[in-house]
């Protein structure tokens, strides 16, 4: 009766075509290419926080990684160079070590995605900052070191294409309209991210996003009181809240009699 999906766009559309032969309701949790804007009155320390959270947690491998960076011109080189110290520290190794902080990629075929992402990226121009190349462990598992790319536009395919992994495309934006446009533009709307001061701003932004979750001043929390998925192309329906609870509830309305008169006849006048 119910098909709830997560994974990619590709296979939601033919378990979509499927599921009209028994007319099954259908959610989808698809892919996310999450944009994230730090404006230049950001708390700086907060942001850089969230933002190496939001991507190299988990290697990059999360639906709602934050993987596309928008940088306010002002502040562009100084919070860039920030990014680039902090993803360099961060410890690659094997999850069950202490010491660890990043584990590997889960597949050979993931690790081979994203070097033909990167490859593409730089070929059109994109930037390396610090990392883009199998780590010297590569042997011993699939790792890939936090990777930060400066690109020019949000069309080269590191900015573009969902990776499922630690690599951050970093851009500059001008103002609150034109990074609420950037952000915008590109086929996936599950998460976003937005660090300023200004509540109002906040607010603004956050309404004018089209993706199902915005997280402002922090990033990559979640509840099981809050909504969960997206839209356009990263699904439709939601897990967790109220909102999940009715996507799993048939309601049905029943009637009942409680009089002890039999009905009316319904072909007597009066």
């Amino acid at each position: 009766e119910r098909v709830a999906f997560t994974g990619g766009p590709e296979t939601a559309r033919h378990i979509i075509k499927n599921s009209a032969n028994n007319l099954s309701q259908v959610s989808l949790e698809l892919g996310g290419k999450s944009p994230v804007a730090v404006f230049e009155d950001a708390d700086q320390e907060n942001a850089l926080n969230g933002i190496t959270a939001g991507i190299f947690g988990a290697s990059g491998q999360s639906c709602i990684a934050g993987s596309r960076l928008y940088i306010q011109n002002s502040i562009y080189e100084n919070f860039l160079e920030k990014i680039v110290n902090r993803a360099n520290k961060i410890k690659l190794g094997p999850p069950m070590e202490p010491a660890t902080q990043m584990g590997p990629l889960s597949s050979l075929k993931q690790l081979e995605i994203i070097e033909q992402n990167i490859k593409l990226t730089l070929d059109q121009g994109g930037k390396l900052k610090c990392g883009g190349r199998r780590h010297s462990m590569s042997n011993k598992g699939y790792y890939f070191p936090p990777t930060v790319i400066e690109c020019e536009n949000h069309n080269l395919p590191t900015a573009e294409n969902e990776l499922f992994g630690p690599v951050l495309s970093v851009m500059k934006f001008n103002n609150e309209n034109e990074v609420i446009d950037k952000m915008n533009d590109n086929q996936y709307g599950l998460s976003s991210g937005i660090y300023t001061k200004d509540i109002n701003r906040g607010l603004r932004v956050s309404n004018a996003i089209r993706a199902g979750i915005t997280f402002v001043n922090t990033y990559r929390l979640i509840s099981p009181s809050a909504p969960f998925g997206g839209m356009k192309d990263s699904g439709y329906g939601k897990e967790a809240g109220i909102e999940s609870i009715k996507d799993y509830t048939r309601i049905k309305t029943t009637w009942f009699n409680t009089s002890d008169k039999p009905m009316d006849d319904p072909f007597t006048m009066g």
